[in-house]
């Protein structure tokens, strides 16, 4: 397997030696070896790439006085390098209680994107510049890791920045990442700034903006009041998410029973890929939970 494996080098996700969850939707498009785009599997070589090593524990220049370990967590979590929220595989560093997204983490120092063809963005750890900068994906202040563009000024926080181009559920549900809507979003019925996930019918879309503010507003309902709950907190902050989806969706298709169950079903499987996508760690694991609870 070994001898194969240097003749097609993988992507970052399934390095050598170590095995990670697997990988039930297209895994994140912007390979951290060659730092180009991916659209393909996770499986498909990098005819740039070397083989690399997934390293479980090493010091990460944002933190340099301790070993950060990598580990799995289903518990959300801020994420202490572009401070936005992360669950699954993390980089960790106990003693001083630091968390870093794997995407971050592993950050390539400069990378490309299919929808800014003519840039170059370079990792920075904090926005360039006396002044606040927006993520022109999901329109969030950057607060911390941020790829800029010094040309045209564009800022990507890195989970953004690997968001799949094409998200496939394998029940014939596509949907792909566009830079712009051309029809409302089934959340906020607006169409507004930002980048957004559209089905391959066109009929259904969903603002990466929205998503994000879907997660923080359960995850502020649940885990501030957590020891009220107890061990139902996972559970219980996965489904507020649900309602207030399926709840949208239905107001747009008053009258029409039929079309509004296949509008929830098909933005419902948007929403669990693009959360995964989102906290940074697209895994099977995370995927079939948010999934589970989503459909109840």
């Amino acid at each position: 397997m070994l001898p194969q494996a240097k003749k097609m080098p993988l992507h970052y996700l399934t390095r050598e030696f170590y095995l990670l969850p697997t990988i039930l939707f297209l895994t994140p498009h912007i390979c951290n070896t060659c730092t180009q785009h991916n659209t393909t599997q996770h499986n498909q070589g990098c005819a740039k790439a070397h083989i690399m090593k997934i390293d479980k524990e090493f010091i990460h220049p944002s933190h340099p006085n301790h070993k950060l370990k990598m580990e799995y967590t289903e518990t959300p979590f801020c994420c202490d390098g572009c401070r936005e929220a992360g669950i699954g595989l993390k980089y960790r560093c106990d003693t001083c209680d630091f968390d870093l997204h794997k995407v971050c983490a592993m950050a390539p120092n400069s990378i490309a994107h299919a929808f800014y063809k003519k840039c170059e963005f370079r990792f920075y750890y904090k926005a360039p510049g006396p002044y606040k900068r927006a993520c022109d994906a999901c329109r969030k202040e950057v607060q911390g890791f941020v790829y800029h563009c010094t040309s045209c000024g564009f800022d990507l926080h890195p989970c953004c920045a690997n968001l799949p181009l094409r998200l496939d559920d394998n029940e014939q549900h596509n949907f792909y990442l566009c830079e712009k809507l051309s029809s409302a979003c089934h959340r906020c019925g607006n169409k507004g700034l930002g980048w957004s996930y559209r089905s391959e019918c066109k009929n259904y879309s969903l603002h990466v903006s929205c998503v994000k503010e879907m997660l923080v507003e359960s995850w502020q309902t649940v885990y501030l009041n957590q020891n009220k709950n107890g061990k139902h907190i996972r559970e219980a902050q996965m489904s507020v998410m649900a309602p207030s989806l399926k709840g949208t969706l239905q107001s747009h298709h008053k009258g029409r029973v039929g079309k509004a169950k296949r509008c929830c079903q098909m933005a419902t499987s948007a929403l669990r890929v693009i959360i995964s996508a989102i906290l940074g760690d697209p895994t099977a694991i995370i995927a079939a939970v948010i999934g589970v609870l989503l459909s109840k």
